[in-house]
């Protein structure tokens, strides 16, 4: 009988001893509360951006002249969300879209000076949260932890 995997959306219980928890699920709790505090600022300053639609700046600012097909390849989420999502970041001046030359039937996706400026935002303050989540460890323990992480990716990746 193989193990019952939680789907990803299902609620992390913040209360519990993190020393209970599998190592997998402390990342996972790590890497919401980095996400939380990440998006905190947009969500609260004059840009309102979700966690997902920085993710989208974020590819693009990444895959400049990608497809919204290539994007949900990528992240694995729905084509109808995922236009949704593409013509409000559009319709709000972030992405421009151009006609693919070889099939005009895609649209080639990039950030406009106004997306590129929010993407940089996003990118400081994931800078700041790194460092602020990476004090106290000596660049030794740093480089440890990335290897070992690593590792358990490259164990997933199999």
């Amino acid at each position: 009988m193989s193990p019952i995997i939680p789907k990803s959306n299902d609620k992390v219980n913040h209360s519990r001893d993190p020393n209970l928890d599998g190592a997998l699920d402390l990342i996972h709790t790590i890497m919401h509360q980095f996400r939380s505090q990440q998006f905190q600022a947009l969500r609260e300053g004059q840009h309102e951006m979700t966690p997902m639609e920085g993710r989208v700046l974020g590819f693009f600012a990444r895959h400049p002249g990608s497809t919204q097909s290539d994007l949900a390849k990528r992240t694995g989420k729905d084509k109808a969300q995922l236009t949704r999502l593409i013509a409000g970041l559009r319709e709000r001046g972030l992405l421009q879209g151009e006609a693919d030359a070889a099939d005009r039937r895609n649209t080639r996706l990039s950030l406009t000076d106004a997306g590129r400026a929010i993407q940089q935002k996003i990118k400081r303050q994931a800078e700041a949260l790194n460092t602020q989540a990476m004090k106290g460890l000596s660049a030794e323990q740093q480089q440890t932890l990335r290897s070992l992480l690593l590792q358990v990716k490259a164990n997933l990746d199999d």
